[in-house]
């Protein structure tokens, strides 16, 4: 008791309300499930950059020769993909020699991602392209 008479409660071994649980808890699934749904975009605009520049280099390391098929050219798309954890066949893999000193190799892939909430799930389609913007 205190000098009012009112006799005070000890925080030891006080449970913690539930809303502060459930709003933890809350907190932690909506950052999830936008992870979730962020990190194939943020990963198709990487993949997308690494593709723009594998297409105005091809021989971007020193000592290595230019591609010299189509095919050699798809291949290391597929690699570059698996980097990214992108589950590609090499017939997904669009490429175009162009007349245009720019660009004289188009690349083209068209991808899907599935995409799981757990309570929900479905399938991102992505088209990257050695063509389109900048990272």
């Amino acid at each position: 008791m205190d000098s009012i008479g009112q006799t005070r409660v000890s925080r030891v071994g006080r449970e913690i309300p539930m809303k502060y649980v459930f709003r933890i808890a809350l907190m932690v699934a909506v950052v999830f499930a936008g992870w979730t749904i962020l990190e194939p975009e943020i990963t198709n605009i990487v993949f997308q950059d690494e593709l723009h520049d594998l297409a105005a280099q091809p021989s971007w390391r020193p000592g290595m020769s230019a591609p010299n098929s189509d095919e050699e050219l798809r291949n290391m798309v597929v690699r570059k993909a698996e980097s990214h954890d992108i589950a590609l066949d090499p017939k997904q893999v669009t490429v175009r020699r162009t007349e245009t000193p720019e660009n004289p190799i188009y690349i083209a892939v068209d991808y899907t991602v599935p995409v799981n909430l757990f309570v929900y799930s479905y399938s991102r389609n992505f088209t990257a392209s050695s063509a389109g913007s900048r990272f």
